[in-house]
């Protein structure tokens, strides 16, 4: 996993020469050799830029996916719609259906819970205001990880990477991929849980299935995401229109601040089920070179997309309580089931069935935006060189893909998905608020950058503030969680020094770079024109 971890991507770096592959005019694969002579090695704070010479490989004539002058690289492809269903469809995953039972744990009573789900969709608006500005400024695919490259250098560029690499995104597609098992089988399966082997095989088939989606084609990608959008807002529409037909019978018996939890630290750790299922508002900005005129559509996007989940949230939460009682909410893994129970028969199995395909389309967006994070980590030779690599004919990041998708397997070893949580919230608030200190940094270092969004630094002062607050407090209520998850990332600094910071023999850089032409001949992928220099 950590071979191709080397300066400047390991073989190029001294000298030795790497292989883009392509295909002949017949079909038949062709390779170029390519040289190195003009790279150099990156320095303390600075990035490495890698120049190399080699001609453009042309595909099949004919080919619809990759016009013949075309070169190889990653495409605008993407409109204002489609990055609003990539936002709306990477939030409204598992959480709205999973995190009402683990909110309602930490905080007590409804009145909080309902509390808990506004202010996490005003903390991450505030979030998603501040990311606009960075992503309008550095307008690089890999979002905060080019923001933290940037303002920060190669060390804690690398330590977020690694974050989101090692826990964040595989973790999380790993819990949407188990919540869409779970509720897909929830009709064969009425009475009890479904078995624990089945729904991790079903969540793997889950992931495997969007892997191919996304390595074939990138608007393959986006109409998946597009028609599952639709599909959960649907489902989301049912279940709150429900609600509001609740309401004008008198049914808000429910709507009360007993038994409200003393301890204000657990109330502090129901944030973090709260803010998990807005968790994915910033990853429109990981793909943002594929998105047309992002200064634009990016912050109209954010916009839109945000508050539309946030309504959405709030008003869902609101019908799940005009049926069922708190006591059944705790006793619930799947909410939405059991609320379609009391109320849909004889057609309540179609409200698990909607719930599916709104977990399966944010498994697709995770894994679409995902990809992208590796991609850019890869361009500046912090993982291996062959997650640069785009697919000739298909012109997708096939690599990246297919690793993210490894990774998320390697979670299915576990189903506890409250413990999942637990661990992708930690670190994924510490690693948002270093990149949320990236605007008021900037504006003191780097005042002289283009801003076409240019946001009150009040704004980055609170977020950063309040990311604190949510970080410290879980320490004392959940030390284990918090433990565990402070050791994953500690990991990230042994890696970097041995794979990133020192140099290595040349009998491994040999190895790694026969290894890496083997790779690029067996997917057929070579390298863009221009890396991605930020």
């Amino acid at each position: 996993m950590f071979g191709g971890w080397l300066e400047d991507a390991g073989n190029l770096a001294h000298g030795e020469a790497t292989v883009k592959c392509g295909c002949r005019g017949d079909g038949g694969p062709v390779c170029v050799e390519l040289s190195s002579s003009r790279v150099s090695a990156p320095t303390a704070g600075t990035m490495t830029e890698a120049k190399r010479d080699y001609k453009e490989v042309p595909t099949k004539d004919g080919d619809e996916v990759k016009a013949e002058t075309e070169v190889v690289g990653l495409k605008p492809k993407m409109t204002l719609f489609n990055g609003i269903t990539v936002i709306v469809g990477s939030i409204i995953g598992s959480g709205i259906f999973i995190s009402p039972t683990v909110v309602l744990q930490n905080t007590g009573s409804v009145g909080v819970s309902l509390i808990v789900w506004i202010i996490s969709g005003l903390f991450s608006m505030v979030g998603a205001y501040c990311y606009a500005e960075l992503g309008c400024m550095i307008q690089k695919t890999g979002a905060d990880y080019a923001y933290i490259m940037v303002t920060f250098g190669p060390f804690l560029a690398f330590m977020r990477l690694w974050v989101e690499c090692i826990i964040v995104r595989p973790c999380s597609q790993t819990i949407v991929a188990l919540t869409f098992s779970v509720y897909i089988m929830k009709p064969f399966f009425p009475t009890c849980d479904p078995p624990d082997d089945s729904a991790r095989l079903l969540a793997a088939v889950c992931i495997l299935v969007l892997t191919f989606v996304n390595c074939w084609n990138v608007k393959w990608a986006t109409r998946v995401q597009d028609i599952f959008t639709g599909a959960k807002l649907f489902a989301l529409a049912v279940i709150i229109i429900t609600g509001f037909v609740q309401l004008g019978r008198g049914q808000t018996q429910y709507f009360t601040f007993d038994n409200t939890e003393p301890d204000f630290s657990k109330i502090i750790l129901s944030f973090y089920s709260g803010l998990f299922a807005y968790n994915g508002w910033n990853y429109l900005n990981f793909v943002i070179e594929e998105l047309k005129d992002p200064v634009k559509n990016l912050p109209k996007a954010i916009y839109i997309s945000i508050s539309l989940v946030t309504i959405v949230y709030v008003l869902a939460n609101v019908a799940f309580y005009t049926t069922l009682s708190p006591h059944e909410v705790l006793g619930s893994e799947a909410v939405a089931v059991s609320f379609a129970d009391r109320l849909y028969r004889p057609v309540e199995f179609l409200i698990p069935i909607f719930v599916a395909l709104s977990t399966f389309g944010s498994v697709n967006g995770i894994l679409f935006t995902s990809s992208r994070l590796f991609y850019a980590g890869a361009m500046e030779g912090q993982m291996p060189e062959i997650l640069t690599m785009i697919q000739v004919k298909r012109m997708t990041p096939a690599p990246a893909v297919l690793f993210m998708s490894f990774l998320s397997l390697i979670y299915l070893g576990s189903s506890n998905i409250s413990g999942l949580i637990s661990y992708v919230g930690f670190a994924t608030w510490i690693s948002i608020g270093l990149a949320v200190l990236c605007v008021p940094w900037l504006r003191w270092k780097a005042p002289e950058l283009p801003r076409p969004i240019k946001v009150n630094l009040v704004w980055p002062v609170i977020y950063i503030i309040a990311t604190i607050f949510i970080t410290i407090v879980p320490m004392y209520a959940a030390p284990i969680e918090t433990g565990i998850g402070v050791g994953i990332i500690s990991t990230g600094i042994p890696v970097y020094l041995l794979f990133i910071k020192l140099r290595k023999p040349m009998w491994i850089q040999n190895i790694l770079s026969k290894n890496n032409i083997f790779l690029q001949k067996v997917m057929m992928v070579c390298q863009p024109e221009k890396a991605a220099k930020l």
